[in-house]
């Protein structure tokens, strides 16, 4: 691929980031300078949001550019929270992007006792299973501890999303519109799951669950 178009492409996923950020903080699954949103680039390096931006107001110029070494190459200062994106790209060199978000049903699970430690939420609806699967729950870590980074590691092999105790879901997927979409389903359905604890909801099966995820694999 020739520089000019490898920025064109990078331009083009700025834009998006951008505007996807802008999307999910307008719609209130996140809020004030929480949250952050990276994507894998050809060459090995990142795009990633920076340190305490917001994401109803990214600056698509200022998003930060790293190097396959998450050196920082261009834009602002990346995330704190850059720690948690390379442990999972580690894990998973097949995804694209990751999303991080403190969306409010999402935490509100990883608040509750007695959850699931190994699949926080059961499999209520197709959509659930087919772009989150089984969803553990990371043990809390104060926010910045490196050893939160090493617990994500040993799930994402495993796991396309991990739900953090009392903070919040990360979510990989291929592209960041995968990402995207599968952090709002997680969103929606871990909003169901609240409605309706104490109900003893009618789940899907383990037969209808292996079916999903062999017709539907993530990545």
């Amino acid at each position: 691929m020739s520089t000019p178009l490898r920025h064109h492409h990078q331009n083009t996923l700025r834009e998006q980031i951008s505007s996807l950020g802008k999307s999910l903080f307008d719609r209130g699954l996140t809020m004030g300078s929480s949250g952050n949103i990276s994507v894998r680039l050809d060459d090995g390096g990142w795009l990633m949001t920076p340190t305490n931006a917001c994401l109803g107001r990214l600056d698509p110029a200022r998003i930060s550019h790293l190097d396959p070494h998450g050196q920082l190459l261009s834009g602002d200062a990346p995330t704190k929270e850059q720690f948690l994106h390379m442990a999972m790209y580690d894990e998973r060199p097949q995804s694209g992007a990751i999303v991080h978000l403190h969306s409010t049903h999402s935490v509100a699970v990883s608040c509750l006792p007695g959850v699931d430690p190994c699949d926080c939420i059961p499999p209520l609806t197709a959509y659930y299973v087919m772009r989150v699967g089984k969803l553990p729950l990371v043990p809390y870590h104060i926010p910045g501890d490196p050893q939160l980074g090493e617990a994500v590691r040993g799930l994402a092999g495993k796991h396309s999303a991990v739900l953090l105790a009392n903070h919040g879901p990360v979510v990989a997927g291929k592209t960041l519109e995968a990402a995207v979409y599968a952090t709002e389903e997680l969103e929606e359905t871990a909003k169901l799951y609240l409605l309706l604890r104490g109900e003893n909801p009618r789940g899907l099966t383990p037969e209808q669950v292996a079916e999903l995820e062999a017709r539907f694999p993530r990545d």
